[in-house]
């Protein structure tokens, strides 16, 4: 196993997408149910927020599925629920939230990673799902990832996280040393597996996003009222 090894300010910063840069799901619960008209309360389930409300997001943690099962379970879910058959999860995030998409991005991670471009460290991202989920053309308007010097993502290389060909994938195209990138995610097995690969870390806790940004602009180097 690889030991990531501190090398000073990190020269790379490598970012998950979903809940990291975009407002995650388990966040809008309360939207969601007023925008598809249902009870409010419908949706109990907080993934990372509240690990014990959600046994499926337990399993995906435990391996027993995989992050592509989870949310298509979801969407199936959430479709019934308003009496609608067959959603996957692009069908669910054109519902819910993706008539603009340069609202689902965190204002603060966009002022971080022009921020940290700033300074001429390298950005990149690695994802399992950005495309997949998303679709090209909302994502052809999506403004944030005009910074990005490099984006990994599992809809064309077919390699999921915590699979260490994935970190190798954003390593090599980052053009730097594991151990000199500062790896984001919000899920402990993926934060697992960019330690074996050698990479610094930060996981990201969705209880306190404002402070997440502020510990990864620390970790940078940046100041924390970065423009």
């Amino acid at each position: 196993m690889k030991t990531a090894q501190r090398a000073g300010r990190p020269r790379g910063l490598l970012l998950d997408f979903g809940s990291v840069i975009s407002v995650s799901l388990f966040e809008r619960h309360r939207q969601t149910e007023a925008l598809l008209g249902l009870p409010r309360g419908t949706l109990t389930w907080l993934g990372p927020l509240a690990p014990q409300t959600d046994p499926l997001w337990q399993a995906m943690q435990r391996d027993e599925i995989s992050e592509r099962d989870y949310w298509a379970i979801r969407a199936r879910e959430l479709g019934e629920l308003v009496g609608e058959r067959g959603w996957d999860m692009l069908a669910m995030l054109s519902r819910v939230r993706q008539v603009e998409p340069n609202e689902v991005v965190r204002p603060g991670m966009q002022r971080l990673i022009r921020a940290a471009r700033g300074r001429g460290i390298r950005v990149a991202m690695l994802t399992n799902e950005l495309e997949l989920f998303y679709g090209k053309d909302l994502l052809a308007r999506m403004e944030v990832l005009e910074h990005f010097d490099a984006i990994v993502d599992a809809t064309h290389t077919g390699i999921l996280k915590p699979d260490p060909r994935a970190y190798a994938l954003a390593i090599a195209a980052m053009g730097l040393r594991g151990a000199e990138i500062l790896f984001v995610d919000d899920q402990f097995r993926n934060i697992a597996g960019a330690v074996r690969a050698g990479l610094q870390t930060q996981h990201f806790d969705l209880r306190d996003v404002p402070g997440q940004i502020a510990s990864v602009a620390a970790r940078l180097d940046l100041p924390l009222e970065f423009p």
